[in-house]
Parts: structure tokens; sequence; C-alpha cells
């Protein structure tokens, strides 16, 4: 039997939840990201200056998602109540028990921190656990050193690269670095995502 094609839904934590993007966390989000350089800089486009220039960015995933193309999820931080960054199932093929998760931003005042060792738990569970997916994607700028050195912290795999993949706004070119973990590979790297979020319990 194939996997089940993921719907919007609503995934909860300790320290995050997350729940179907919408119009109405664009303020959250704003106030999280908005203008900020450094967190736009490897999402293809430059950082929103304005509250119109995010909600820009935001039609397009959330018309994708209307079409049952992907699954976009607001991050909401759960102490604060507010959004603070969106993820993404994408490349969704349930025929061939994959999909990837992508297309992620966190505010800045949220890196080193819960929101995304506990987002990709509740992503990754969901997918092989409720979905039944046999593989989980992700993929990554070559020159975005810090977010390889994350995705490699949850137990995926390297598995190559794509040269010349995806023109970057200012013209250069991206090779794209691609990670995987197969369902064989989820228990243990449950386990030491889960040990990690206790890590950062005890230091908070």
């Amino acid at each position: 039997m194939p996997a089940r094609t993921p719907l919007p839904t609503t995934l909860t934590g300790r320290h995050v939840r997350l729940e179907p993007l919408a119009t109405t966390h664009l303020d959250d989000l704003f106030a999280a990201g908005g203008g900020d350089e450094e967190v736009w800089r490897w999402q293809g486009a430059p950082a929103p200056r304005t509250r119109e220039e995010l909600a820009a960015k935001l039609a397009p995933l959330l018309a994708a998602g209307a079409r049952g193309e992907s699954v976009p999820f607001a991050v909401v931080h759960r102490a604060s109540g507010r959004a603070v960054g969106w993820t993404t199932y994408m490349d969704i093929a349930p025929a061939d028990e994959r999909l990837e998760i992508g297309w992620t931003w966190y505010g800045r005042a949220y890196w080193r921190s819960a929101v995304n060792t506990e987002s990709k738990l509740l992503l990754l569970g969901h997918a092989f656990e409720e979905l039944g997916m046999g593989r989980v994607q992700l993929k990554t700028d070559h020159l975005n050193h810090r977010s390889q050195a994350a995705i490699a912290r949850l137990g995926a795999r390297r598995e190559g690269v794509l040269r010349r993949h995806r023109r970057r706004p200012d013209g250069t070119w991206r090779d794209s670095v691609y990670f995987s973990l197969l369902v064989r590979e989820w228990p243990a790297a449950k386990e030491r995502l889960t040990a990690r979020l206790g890590d950062f319990e005890q230091d908070g």
C-alpha cells in the first residue's frame, strides 16, 4: 500500500505548534523575520522589507498548498503564541513513499533553540509514523554550511550534490546538497533528536 498524501494538520510539541500556514500569520512572520537579510539569505530572494513584500512570498506557497502540491506550516512558538517562521512538506510522491521538508526559515531570535529540533521531530515523526513514508529528503545551498550542519545533526545522510542546480537572485548558480533519512533509520534519529530536545530543556 502506498503512503498517504499529507493533508493540512496541526502538530503540537512542548515548544512549537505546527499549524496550517495562513495569511493570518503574516504580521507575526514579518515581526520575526521581515527585513533580516541573514534570515532570507538562502531563500532564493531578497529579504522582504515590507509586510506587502512578505505577503507576495507567502501567496505562491499558499496557492501551491491549495492545489495539493505542498503542505505549508506556520511554526508557532508556544510560549509566546506567535508564528516565528514557516516550513513545508513538498515534492510529495505517495506512490514512491517519499516527500521533502523544505522552504524552512525561522526568525533569528529562535536560531540555536529548541524550535528547529522539535519542528523536525514533529515533521519527521508524522511523515514516517502516520503517513507511511519511506524516505524524507532535505536539500540546501552548498554554501549554506550552517544548514548543512543542522541537517546532518538530524541524522540525515548526505547523498550528493546537484551541480548548477538553481540560479540565485544575484545571477550566480547554486549547487544543491541533498540529504535523506529513510524509515529504517528513523528510530535511531528519533532517539537522538529527543535527547537533543532534552538538552535544550535542561539548558532552559
